[in-house]
């Protein structure tokens, strides 16, 4: 047997841009402060003493294409 039901259409919920703005605007900064302890961190100017940041992200610099040596 065959039935043929009629499937509801479907309807997207638009999102406000000012729900999505704060968050983007938090991805943002976590990503740049990502970037900035791969790339700079333990250069001239650090903001951790010792060596344990460059060791933690010492693999990502290079993936990176970042010197750190």
């Amino acid at each position: 047997m065959t039935y043929i039901t009629a499937a509801p259409g479907t309807h997207t919920a638009p999102i406000p841009l000012r729900e999505i703005a704060p968050w983007a605007i938090f991805a943002g900064l976590i990503a740049l402060l990502a970037l900035y302890f791969v790339s700079t961190e333990q250069g001239a100017v650090a903001v951790f003493d010792g060596m344990y940041v460059h060791e933690f992200v010492h693999d990502a610099r290079h993936l990176l294409g970042f010197p750190c040596h």
